[in-house]
C-alpha cells in the first residue's frame, strides 16, 4: 500500500470525514485490522480563508505547495488537497511534487461521466461555483452541463459552509435549506448533484436529494486509495 499524503485543515471537519472514509474503505477492501498509510499536514483554515476573501490566491498557493513538499518528503506517494476551493491553486501544487496528484473535479466528473450523466447541478462556496477554475474544467475536460445555483442560492450555499459546517455546527434548519436549494437545481434540469464543498455532504446526501448524489469527498477519498492500492 502506497502512502496517501493529505494536504488538510480546509475545513478540519471534512479533513476528518477523509480519513474516516479512508480507512472504512481499506478496512472493507482488505479486511482484518487493516486501515489507510497516510500522512496529513493540517493547515489553519483561519489563515487560508483571509486570503480567499482578499484575493490573495498567490500566497495561498505559496502556502499550500510548502505543505505539499513537506508531505512528499515526509514519504507521501498519492497527494490529495482535501478541498474543492483551493483546486484553484492546484496546478501550482502539481508544477512541484513528483508524486501522483488527485484532482478532485477530474475524478467526480469521471464518476459522473461513468454513471452517464450529462447535466450535474453544483452546490459549493461561491469560489467554486463563480469561478473558472472548477466549473470551466468540468465543462471542458468532460462536456458535462453544470447547472449552479441563482444568486440567493449561492449567497445562502456559501454563508452555511463558512458559517456553519466549517464550524462544526449542523442545523436542521440548514439541511432543509439545503434540500430547497438542491431542488430547484433539479427542476432547472440538473440530473445529478455535486456536493462540491468538502462539507457539504455533512448536511445532504442521497435520501435528501431526487437526483443521485456525487459527494466529492467520498470520491476523491476512494480514488486516492485507489491509486494506494494499485499494483
Amino acid at each position: 500500500m502506497k502512502t496517501i499524503g493529505i494536504v488538510g485543515g480546509m475545513s478540519c471537519e471534512s479533513t476528518a470525514l477523509y480519513y474516516e472514509r479512508l480507512n472504512a474503505q481499506a478496512r472493507a477492501r482488505l479486511g482484518g485490522l487493516h486501515s489507510a498509510e497516510c500522512v496529513i499536514w493540517s493547515v489553519d483554515f483561519a489563515e487560508i480563508e483571509e486570503m480567499q476573501a482578499s484575493g490573495d490566491w498567490a500566497a495561498a498557493a505559496a502556502r499550500l505547495v510548502d505543505v505539499a513538499r513537506r508531505l512528499e518528503d515526509a514519504g507521501a506517494e498519492v497527494l490529495v488537497l482535501a478541498t474543492n476551493t483551493m483546486h484553484k491553486v492546484a496546478d501550482a501544487i502539481e508544477s512541484v511534487v513528483t508524486v501522483p496528484f488527485v484532482h478532485i473535479a477530474d475524478a467526480t466528473a469521471d464518476a459522473i461521466v461513468d454513471a452517464e450523466f450529462s447535466r450535474p447541478g453544483l452546490m459549493a462556496t461561491a469560489y467554486t461555483m463563480e469561478q473558472d477554475f472548477y466549473v470551466g474544467r468540468i465543462r471542458k475536460r468532460y462536456g458535462l452541463d453544470v447547472r449552479v445555483p441563482g444568486d440567493d442560492d449561492r449567497a445562502e450555499t456559501h454563508r452555511i459552509i463558512y458559517d456553519e459546517l466549517c464550524k462544526g455546527v449542523r442545523l436542521d434548519e440548514s439541511r432543509d435549506i439545503y434540500r430547497a436549494i438542491a431542488r430547484r437545481l433539479v427542476e432547472g434540469g440538473a440530473d445529478s448533484l455535486i456536493l462540491g464543498c468538502t462539507e457539504v455532504g455533512m448536511l445532504l446526501g442521497e435520501g435528501d436529494v431526487a437526483v443521485p448524489v456525487f459527494d466529492t469527498t467520498l470520491i476523491h477519498a476512494d480514488r486516492a486509495l485507489d491509486l494506494a492500492l494499485a499494483q
